[in-house]
């Protein structure tokens, strides 16, 4: 045990030094604060290996490789994106760094916004909420590379909801050139009381990409999170989404996590983590995503849910679809604390494989402490319907059509989690929609 531990600290010393701040003296003393405390977490938590429980099924030593920082860039010119012909107000980060030429301003009715790279050097109304999801969100399971974004994070945004804006805000990855590197980036949203919002997210970003959101939510706000992480150059992926939900509040989130034939490395790696707390009586988290997995990529969904207040609802839905010699990881957890009675929990996570070499790993879990409860849990693998397959075929649909339609069909399940009245929320799911039918004809053609 001795041995692993020090290889755990080795290796979170390592990730330390391979981008650190450039000059943390500049910042101010409550954002040098926050970066002390990360910085003791990540030396507490040591890096991820194989040997923890929830890394058994990802490997991270691709991820535990230092990577040099990505370099600031004055250049790329931005892409046409998965969430381009929806009208929101759209924030770029280029290499990782808040780029104002190629975003919008920072201007929508109920919401205040600020690059963080910009809030850190003066005073902020984020310097006591800061971090502090994502601390107390350490425990019971260890997120080390949610704290290492802490420590290491140049940019993000910051944004604070008193309203309810009729547009989402987008916030779009660039990386410049092949996007070599390493990018962090740390984002916080807090609503106000009976306040609402929908965030877009998108893009590459760097080779090595880490991202942590934190969400703070207040009686009777609404959260509407959808993630296309589509983008060929999305190599290595880390993302971390904290929530806190106070009563009534609700929060829909989802991630599409899509990789095709033609990636830029071999064995691209996503591991999206999500650790949410409903804290307010009557409080609702749904929680949807797919994977769309070809060659040898890797995604990883891992949840841990957490009821600690009466009658509160929450969902999880994970559709998966695997090819080739693609892995797919979903590890939920539902955690049902003493006192939280009438709890409604549900999860489902299944999947399609589309070959006899691909894999599929699901760890479903419940703890329950309340006995007025309901929670149910399940998980499915197998082939396509040979039976649906064959009453297209017999309709004259050729194959990769009547496929494709099964697969959609399969997946639309977890796009029914995104809210069609949200602002946008119907653009976004016919966004999702079109990248299961690209993918799939990509699939088709080979």
């Amino acid at each position: 045990m001795n041995a692993i531990a020090d290889q755990k600290s080795a290796l979170a010393e390592a990730l330390l030094a391979e981008g650190a701040v450039a000059d943390p003296a500049s910042e101010a003393p409550w954002a040098q604060r926050f970066r002390a405390a990360a910085v003791e977490r990540v030396r507490a938590l040591g890096a991820p290996v194989r040997r923890d429980e929830y890394w058994k099924y990802t490997d991270p030593s691709s991820l535990t490789r230092p990577v040099p920082l990505a370099p600031a860039s004055a250049a790329a010119p931005p892409r046409r994106g998965p969430f381009a012909a929806i009208e929101a107000v759209t924030l770029t980060f280029v290499n990782g760094l808040f780029r104002p030429d190629l975003s919008d301003p920072l201007a929508l009715e109920g919401v205040e916004t600020v690059p963080l790279s910009q809030a850190l050097i003066g005073e902020s109304w984020a310097a006591d909420q800061l971090g502090r999801l994502e601390a107390e969100g350490q425990a019971p399971v260890a997120r080390p590379l949610a704290a290492l974004n802490g420590a290491l994070a140049r940019d993000g945004v910051l944004i604070r909801v008193t309203g309810t804006p009729s547009k989402p805000i987008h916030l779009r990855y660039e990386a410049d050139g092949e996007g070599g590197g390493a990018a962090r980036l740390r984002s916080l949203v807090a609503l106000e009381e009976n306040a609402s919002l929908s965030l877009l997210e998108s893009g590459p970003g760097a080779h090595r990409f880490n991202t942590v959101l934190e969400v703070s939510q207040a009686a009777g706000s609404a959260f509407h999170h959808a993630r296309l992480q589509v983008d060929p150059a999305m190599d290595q992926v880390v993302s971390g989404l904290f929530a806190r939900l106070e009563a009534r509040a609700q929060l829909k989130s989802f991630t599409l996590r899509s990789a095709a034939k033609a990636a830029t490395v071999a064995h691209p790696l996503a591991r999206n983590e999500a650790v949410l707390t409903l804290a307010g009586d009557h409080a609702s988290a749904h929680i949807a995503g797919g994977i769309l997995g070809r060659a040898d990529a890797h995604a990883d969904f891992t949840v841990f849910l957490t009821h600690d207040a009466e009658d509160c609802e929450s969902r999880q839905v994970f559709k998966t679809v695997l090819d080739d010699e693609a892995r797919g990881v979903f590890q939920g957890k539902i955690l049902v604390k003493e006192g939280a009675q009438r709890t409604d929990g549900y999860q489902i996570s299944q999947s399609i494989l589309l070959s006899e070499a691909c894999e599929f790993d699901a760890k479903p879990e419940l703890e329950i402490y309340a006995d007025d409860v309901q929670c149910s849990h399940g998980s499915t693998t197998g082939a396509i319907d040979e039976t649906a397959l064959f009453y297209l075929r017999s309709r004259g649909v050729d194959q990769a059509t009547a496929e494709a339609l099964l697969v959609a069909a399969f997946i639309e399940e977890a796009v029914d989690e995104i809210d069609a009245d949200a602002p946008a929320g119907e653009a976004v799911r016919d966004a999702v929609r079109a990248e299961v039918a690209r993918w799939m004809a990509d699939r088709s053609a080979g």
